[in-house]
């Protein structure tokens, strides 16, 4: 049986998204990153931003987190109701199958399926900091902060909802150094394993 559905988890600036966007695209697969987000925005009533922020990133205390400090909805806290959402949502797109998914916790909710091949695309902070440099530009802080920053916010979030550790290589089928294989490269190897796991 060919892996219909790929998950790719990725350290920021790797190339994890595109990576998995080209893929999606070799195969002929849907593709779900930022598509997620909305899914979640428009059954959760929650803007964008706070879902992007609370669904990937550690839970929050960013000044959206603290309006809801005290709330709970349907007896859940916000970061953990968004959750709960994505997941529904994420289980309602694999059920479908061909498709890639980014992030979101996703190799973790569908880890009890068997048509599932989970990557993690990880890179040299050097490279991965040149990279984000290039796509997002300078800003005040320097780039290994801002990669550093951003990996252990990612890292934090999928210990709390997995109990996982986050880039530890058993926790996937395959774990690939963009900075050294190269994007496209990577993106044949998942193409060929796709097709010829069982």
């Amino acid at each position: 049986m060919s892996k219909k559905i790929i998950t790719i988890s990725r350290q920021f600036g790797s190339g994890g998204r595109t990576i998995g966007k080209k893929t999606a695209e070799k195969l002929g697969y849907e593709f779900y990153d930022k598509e997620i987000i909305e899914k979640v925005a428009e059954e959760s009533g929650f803007e964008k931003k706070f879902i992007e922020e609370e669904g990937e990133y550690s839970p929050s205390k960013s000044i959206f987190a603290y309006s809801f400090v005290g709330r709970s909805i349907n007896g859940m806290s916000a970061n953990d109701y968004i959750l709960s959402v994505q997941r529904k949502i994420i289980l309602n797109i694999a059920e479908k199958g061909n498709c890639v998914i980014v992030g979101r916790c996703a190799d973790y909710i569908l880890k009890n399926r068997k048509d599932v091949l989970n990557i993690f695309v990880h890179a040299d902070i050097a490279k991965r900091a040149e990279r984000i440099v290039k796509l997002y530009g300078e800003t005040d802080e320097k780039p290994e902060k801002r990669l550093t920053e951003k990996d252990k916010k990612r890292s934090i979030n999928y210990k709390y909802y997995t109990d996982q550790i986050w880039g530890m290589a058993e926790n996937y089928h395959l774990t690939l150094d963009s900075g050294v294989i190269g994007i496209d490269k990577c993106v044949d190897i998942i193409v060929d394993l796709s097709s010829g796991l069982d």
